[in-house]
């Protein structure tokens, strides 16, 4: 007991604050971002469909270190777009707090993607009908129809966006870097004090992201289970 005492009052709770604070921005954007992707997606169809679907996916199947390094070849200060956000208008993406939510942006968006998207096709088309019928634009339409009736799919993705923001670390790191009380998220505070063989820390945090990621999933089931209009237990 007076050994957790004393790792508690000597611990540093920024990696759980920079990592709460990355994960709910970067899920804001995701999700608007996402739902926008998803509609876009939809409407299209034969190969064009499939070479958008296959580049807005593509973020989840690669290594979170190959997309990393990715965004550090694009937002890199000696590349055109890095130099150009910094000298015009003093934006730092490379070892920022940017960088973070870039990243993790990048890597969970997908998420929020393919779970709008799969909750809109299962809509029933005769609903968007009968908006049509009534008069409705096609914007209303979607906020007011679409979306509502795809709502247990949107929350889940968006829940799971939040939990893969959370926990994001390889293009993090290679984007954002560790620095502590800027960049430095609990993932990456986990690799570094299992590097200094600090396995109490490494510990601690590793409790702290389990019983997030179990919150996590406990509201995502229960918000499938208020979307579900009928006991199907058998």
């Amino acid at each position: 007991m007076d050994m957790i005492a004393e790792l508690l009052k000597n611990l540093d709770w920024s990696p759980l604050w920079i990592s709460l604070k990355t994960g709910v921005v970067a899920t804001a954007l995701s999700f608007f971002l996402g739902i926008f992707a998803a509609r876009k997606s939809q409407r299209l169809s034969g190969p064009g469909r499939a070479v958008l679907d296959g580049i807005l996916t593509l973020p989840m199947v690669l290594p979170p270190t190959a997309a990393g390094f990715l965004l550090l070849l694009v937002f890199g200060r000696r590349r055109p777009l890095g130099l150009l956000l910094y000298e015009s208008f003093g934006v730092k993406v490379v070892q920022s707090w940017l960088g973070c939510i870039l990243a993790a942006t990048v890597i969970a968006f997908p998420l929020m993607y393919r779970n709008a998207r799969g909750a809109m096709e299962q809509i029933d088309v005769n609903l968007v009908y009968a908006g049509r019928t009534l008069g409705m634009s096609e914007r209303n339409i979607f906020w007011n129809v679409v979306v509502p009736s795809a709502g247990p799919g949107i929350v889940s993705g968006t829940i799971l966006t939040f939990a893969r923001a959370l926990g994001e670390y390889g293009a993090t790191s290679m984007l954002a870097g560790n620095i502590p009380g800027k960049t430095g998220t609990i993932s990456q505070k986990i690799a570094m004090v299992i590097q200094d063989g600090d396995y109490a820390t490494a510990g601690f945090w590793v409790i702290v992201m389990l019983l997030l990621a179990f919150a996590v999933i406990v509201v995502m089931n229960l918000s499938a289970a208020k979307g579900r209009k009928q006991d199907r237990r058998w």
